[in-house]
């Protein structure tokens, strides 16, 4: 993994450009929940987890607990299944090309 400045240092030749760097690396939970890389977003305690470890070990904690307890209730062929499938979809990229409108078809024709 390459940190933003990095990136942005590659692209652009200036670290100046970090934070569009970090948007298109896609490094933030909600990006990487929508990409499906993460499960679930565990939340931080107000000021964050340094400032409050207790807490965010609590809510780390729990997390894990509902997790495994959601994932040791499905059969061990559906686990496998589902979890080939997520790994196998990482990485993936696909573009959504729209149809041509129909002003480009009459140009053409």
């Amino acid at each position: 993994m390459i940190s933003p400045e990095a990136c942005s240092a590659i692209l652009w030749k200036d670290r100046r450009h970090a934070a569009e760097a970090a948007e298109a690396l896609k490094l933030t939970a909600q990006d990487l929940m929508g990409l499906g890389v993460v499960d679930e977003i565990v939340p931080e305690p107000e000021g964050g987890a340094h400032r409050d470890p207790d807490t965010a070990a609590a809510n780390l904690g729990s997390a894990l607990r509902q997790n495994l307890e959601r994932l040791s209730a499905l059969p061990l062929d559906e686990l496998m299944r589902n979890r080939y499938e997520k790994f196998r979809k990482l990485g993936k990229y696909s573009e959504e090309i729209a149809p041509p409108s129909n002003d480009a078809v009459a140009e053409k024709n």
